[in-house]
């Protein structure tokens, strides 16, 4: 199933999803480049929310753009498999080697604001990004590396602490409480 197949088959959560949903379907026919950086208004994104066995812990980065503790994930570098890109970030920016995909399907989806940075000495322009979260489970036992050019940080965090360490509030109000509700709600099942 491609991109956009896998974006209209997402069943909204909320009223959030809901509108972030029809917006990514009106970039992909709106615009032809949405798998890369060259797309200046916006372009996809994987994150991950890599939870420990038990789904009592996530593992998060020190972010060094927006200083705050947060999931991981990164750009698709032209690949449609967002999945692909959300594993591959986890890898790159925590050091594992061994991830598990418990949901296959799109977790979440959102568009976030990115405000305007300076990254190795070039300025980048306030953008959005058409993010879709993937459900991974990591082994808290795993050793975990610091990657510096992108963060300071790696640790497992309590799931009811996520909110207290990141200090990005509108993605804690808006996007880790609607994740850990969507958690809970898929450990039930």
């Amino acid at each position: 199933m491609n991109l956009k197949e896998q974006i209209e088959n997402y069943k909204p959560y909320n009223e959030q999803e809901e509108k972030d949903k029809a917006v990514m379907l009106k970039y992909i026919n709106t615009f032809d480049d949405v798998l890369t950086r060259n797309n200046e208004f916006g372009h996809f994104t994987a994150s991950s929310w890599a939870v420990n066995k038990e789904r009592t812990k996530v593992l998060m980065i020190y972010h060094n753009i927006y200083k705050s503790w947060a999931w991981t994930g990164g750009h698709a570098y032209g690949e449609s498999d967002l999945l692909g890109t959300a594993i591959r970030e986890i890898k790159e920016e925590t050091g594992i080697e061994n991830v598990k995909v418990l949901k296959d399907d799109i977790f979440s989806l959102e568009i976030i604001c990115v405000n305007g940075y300076v990254k190795r000495g070039k300025y980048v322009a306030s953008h959005v990004h058409l993010n879709l979260t993937y459900l991974l489970e990591v082994d808290e036992n795993e050793t975990l590396k610091v990657k510096e050019d992108e963060n300071s940080g790696v640790k497992w965090i309590n799931i009811e602490d996520v909110e207290k360490v990141s200090t990005e509030k509108w993605i804690v109000e808006n996007v880790y409480k609607k994740i850990n509700k969507k958690l809970e709600k898929y450990k039930e099942n």
